[in-house]
């Protein structure tokens, strides 16, 4: 993964944000140890980002379109009131196992409801509007999640889209995901269905709207 700042301001930032729990600093080992890929995790400067946006824009209902291990989906529950609601999407018995288990110990668990299976035959079954909606999953669906999670945003919800910069191979795209990533951020930017910001934050944090400025 690209590293966009020195390993000291890294480490500076890290060090001068809101501070995990130890459960969940027990999840992050326990990924490290028995996952593939650990590094997908969200982490502590994204979890909190995740975790504020939750919180300004009131949301009550969360879907977050990739599991793994249930780090994100607890980061945006830990924000919502205790009668809000995250709908989280896993395909990895594995890895919804993990989650599961870190879910009962978290005072925030209770709001969050676990969907295994396929993310997108999922999505086609929901027909409630969620205030924020966070996709981390197969970069090669990024497409069909986003024109998806735009029928179920609501009009003042976020749309949170994680791995923008793809460790930085969109400036130079080889491999066929490089190119979806690409692709993907294209097809948004050019949508004028929405607004957008790509923050440069880790590996790349989409955040769109609806446009407030069709005519």
């Amino acid at each position: 993964m690209l590293s966009l700042v020195s390993k000291e301001i890294e480490y500076y930032v890290q060090k001068n944000t809101t501070q995990l729990p130890n459960y969940l600093l027990d999840l992050i080992e326990e990924t490290y140890k028995s996952c593939n890929s650990p590094q997908m995790i969200s982490g502590q400067i994204e979890g909190n980002l995740l975790k504020f946006i939750v919180w300004t824009t009131n949301a009550k209902k969360v879907l977050d379109i990739g599991t793994f291990t249930g780090f994100s989906a607890q980061m945006m529950a830990s924000a919502l009131p205790d009668d809000g609601k995250v709908i989280t999407c896993e395909t990895n018995t594995k890895h919804a196992q993990i989650a599961k288990k870190y879910f009962d110990k978290s005072p925030h668990g209770h709001k969050i409801q676990l969907i295994l299976g396929p993310a997108i035959n999922t999505i086609k079954k929901l027909s409630e509007y969620f205030d924020v909606i966070f996709i981390d999953a197969d970069k090669s669906s990024y497409k069909n999640y986003y024109d998806a999670a735009l029928n179920l945003i609501s009009d003042r919800g976020l749309i949170v889209i994680d791995n923008v910069l793809w460790g930085g191979k969109v400036l130079n795209p080889i491999d066929k995901t490089d190119h979806n990533i690409n692709n993907f951020n294209s097809y948004v930017a050019n949508d004028n269905r929405v607004e957008q910001v790509i923050l440069p934050i880790r590996d790349g944090v989409m955040l769109v709207k609806k446009s407030t400025n069709i005519t």
